[in-house]
């Protein structure tokens, strides 16, 4: 083999082990909700933090963060957020706990809706969820842009479950006038059959509970607890991801509401079968970063191909 060949063959080798650097994921997202939403992002163990680990997104805002193609990690939304006199930031719901707006390797403390991923798992495919496990505090919606695969679909909870969570669930605000956050079972009651631990730690026997029903039926696609594999784990090839806080429901409030004005005890989504996605997004809102993600795969293909064509002439002459 002659020089120019073996030239030949490192390019492509070295171009080769630098297209997983060359993809990376694009995450944007979107606070449709009429109050301001503070994101917070943890990274997985082991994983590097991405660029942010927390963030301001006031009403109609959206804000698009890149990560690795192999990275791992939550999204969460805080919410009632605010700065003492001393320059302490804390949050009522999904609070961190660094006293920070960044939230610097800290978790969600609960109840939190969360948005779970890992990129680019087994055989190639993003795996994600929408989890109630740790309770809900703000509706959520996760949707695929550009990706495919058979189980490659938009996932969440996109009804208000703060009205209707039960009494002995609920987190009401400061002054006790409304329900801000709806916690789980577990972390309510702390008991082994709520928890799946002890006697309780496999799928045989932790079963959903009356508690994780009120959330499965509100929002079907939802983990609701901590079996809850078959229903609500996604997946996707190549796939960049919108999470939108607070995506219009199928069922308005207005619409769960009794003709005397009294709120109905049901979810706006309680009754629902499957999550319907009705599309409350502006597609200018995503297309850059799904054009993006596009324009690299195919440009990478593209040298690719070129390359091998040079190296076959190589070796025919």
């Amino acid at each position: 083999m002659d020089l120019a060949t073996q030239s030949l063959l490192s390019f492509l080798l070295t171009l080769h082990l630098s297209v997983s650097g060359v993809i990376s994921t694009t995450f944007t997202l979107v606070n449709k909700c009429d109050y301001t939403v503070w994101p917070g992002i943890l990274s997985n163990a082991g994983v590097a933090p991405l660029s942010t680990t927390g963030f301001v997104l006031e009403t109609g805002e959206s804000s698009t963060i890149t990560a690795p193609t192999s990275w791992g990690g939550r999204f969460w939304g805080r919410t009632l957020c605010s700065q003492d006199s001393t320059g302490k930031f804390s949050c009522i719901t999904g609070d961190c706990g660094s006293g920070k707006l960044e939230c610097a390797g800290n978790g969600a403390t609960p109840p939190a809706t969360l948005a779970e991923f890992t990129l680019d798992g087994a055989g190639g495919l993003d795996f994600f969820d929408v989890s109630l496990v740790d309770g809900y505090n703000v509706p959520m919606l996760v949707v695929p842009q550009g990706g495919s695969g058979n189980n490659c679909s938009a996932t969440g909870c996109v009804g208000d479950l703060n009205g209707a969570c039960p009494s002995e669930l609920k987190v009401m605000s400061a002054d006790g006038k409304e329900g801000v956050a709806c916690k789980s079972a577990c972390e309510a009651f702390n008991s082994p059959q709520y928890c799946c631990s002890g006697a309780y730690g496999t799928p045989d026997t932790c079963k959903p509970s009356s508690y994780s029903q009120i959330f499965k039926n509100a929002c079907p696609r939802a983990y609701s607890y901590a079996y809850d594999d078959k229903t609500s784990t996604f997946t996707c090839a190549s796939a960049d991801y919108t999470i939108t806080f607070c995506p219009s429901p199928t069922t308005s409030q207005k619409a769960s509401q009794g003709q005397d004005g009294s709120s109905s005890s049901a979810s706006p989504m309680l009754n629902n079968a499957t999550m319907v996605y009705e599309g409350g997004f502006d597609q200018s809102e995503i297309s850059g970063a799904t054009c993006t993600h596009v324009f690299q795969s195919r440009a990478i293909a593209g040298i690719l191909g070129f390359t091998m064509a040079i190296w076959w002439l190589c070796q025919l002459f």
